[in-house]
């Protein structure tokens, strides 16, 4: 039997040293042991098992690199939306995930969990941005029978992640906001739809907690 393929998206705009020394680790502790991969080559993410797409940076500056890579778009959306394969979206990846951002400009996302990225407001003008450092995340009912935040057994991870971010994900359907964590009001930290999820906070740097929601993305079966 073939091990298990993890494409990490290479596109130009993510932590992809960290986000795969992680994947490599979480992936340790698992029973099988899956091939994590970075790559940018459309028929690699076509046929993998699993989807990560990293982000850092401007959302219109991640948006061109990812659709400046021929072909990559389409395979990601083959994998994920018609073979709805596991995916995880991580800051900037998660925000992808949207209709649009709205930074220097608009620019149309990939429009898969309908929304618009905007600017962080605070209610506390003391707050700085971006939000920088550690915070707790909350998640909820949803969160707790399935997705990554839920290994499938009742045990719900929550507890306090890396975030580095000036935007915020505001999703039309607030059914598809599956944890929030509290920076001046509340704020979307992570989103789900069906096999589609996203992070606004870096699990490959939030140490064992990152660590413990890789290992239940890896096993997550949507």
């Amino acid at each position: 039997m073939m091990a298990e393929t993890v494409a990490i998206i290479d596109y130009g705009s993510g932590n992809l040293h960290s986000a795969h020394s992680a994947f490599v680790k979480s992936a340790e502790r698992l029973d099988h042991s899956p091939r994590i991969v970075v790559t940018d080559d459309p028929e690699i993410v076509r046929r993998a098992d699993r989807l990560v797409l990293p982000g850092v940076g401007a959302y219109g500056d991640c948006r061109a690199g990812l659709f400046a890579v021929p072909g990559l778009v389409e395979a990601l959306t083959e994998n994920a939306r018609q073979k709805a394969n596991p995916f995880l979206g991580i800051c900037v990846g998660m925000q992808l995930l949207a209709t649009k951002g709205i930074e220097k400009g608009t620019h149309q996302g990939l429009g898969w969990i309908p929304g618009t990225v905007v600017p962080l407001t605070p209610a506390d003008p003391a707050l700085k941005i971006p939000h920088m450092g550690w915070n707790e995340v909350a998640v909820n009912e949803k969160a707790r029978i399935y997705g990554p935040f839920s290994d499938g057994a009742g045990t719900v991870l929550a507890g306090h992640a890396y975030f580095v971010h000036s935007y915020h994900f505001v999703a039309d359907n607030p059914a598809h906001v599956i944890a929030t964590t509290d920076y001046g009001g509340p704020v979307t930290a992570a989103v789900l739809d069906g096999n589609i999820a996203g992070t606004q906070f870096h699990p490959e740097k939030s140490q064992h907690y990152g660590l413990d929601l890789i290992e239940n993305f890896l096993k997550w079966t949507p």
